[in-house]
C-alpha cells in the first residue's frame, strides 16, 4: 500500500465511523516494531506499522486505524484520549476498533530469565530478569522467605 492510499483510507474511515474529517497526515513508519500505530500529540499525525498490514491483513489493520483515530478525535475534542480513559474505551467499542494489535512473529526479542526465586513455605517460583533483594521481598502468595535457585 502506498502512502497516498493510506491517507485516503484513514480519511474514509474517519468520515464513515466517526463522522468527522481527518485533516492531518497518515504515514507508515518502518521503525515501529512492537506497536501497530501511534498518534503524535504535537503534530496530530498518525503513524502505522506496515508489517501489521502485511502479516495480519486489512481487517486487523483497519482495527488499528480505528484505534489511532480514537486517540486523534478525542484529543482534538479535549476529551479523555488515553488508553485508561472512559471516553477512549467507550468510543473504541462503538467504532469496533482493536484494543491491542497482534504480535508479529520474530519482532519482539525474548528477554532471557537470569534468576529464579523459590518460596521456602509454598514452593512458588518467581522467574526474573533482574536480581531481587531477598532481605526486602517475600513471597506474594504466602509471605514466606525467598531463596535464589541456581539456573543450569
Amino acid at each position: 500500500m502506498e502512502e497516498n492510499t493510506l491517507q485516503r483510507l484513514v480519511e474514509d474511515i474517519s468520515i464513515e465511523f466517526f463522522g468527522r474529517p481527518f485533516k492531518h497526515t497518515a504515514r507508515f513508519n518502518n521503525r515501529l516494531k512492537t506497536t501497530g500505530g501511534r498518534y503524535l500529540l504535537r503534530s496530530h499525525d498518525l503513524e502505522f506499522n506496515r508489517k501489521q498490514l502485511e502479516v495480519h491483513g486489512m481487517e486487523a489493520f483497519i482495527g488499528i486505524i480505528k484505534h489511532e483515530l480514537c486517540h486523534y478525535h478525542l484529543h482534538l475534542m479535549k476529551k479523555g484520549y488515553k488508553h485508561r480513559d472512559r471516553d477512549f474505551k467507550q468510543l473504541l467499542k462503538e467504532v469496533g476498533g482493536s484494543r491491542y494489535c497482534e504480535v508479529i512473529p520474530g519482532q519482539r526479542r525474548q528477554e532471557k530469565i537470569k534468576y529464579i526465586y523459590l518460596c521456602n513455605k509454598c514452593g512458588h517460583q518467581y522467574p526474573r530478569k533482574r536480581r531481587v533483594d531477598t532481605r526486602k521481598f517475600s513471597c506474594g502468595k504466602c509471605r514466606g522467605k525467598l531463596k535464589r535457585k541456581s539456573i543450569d
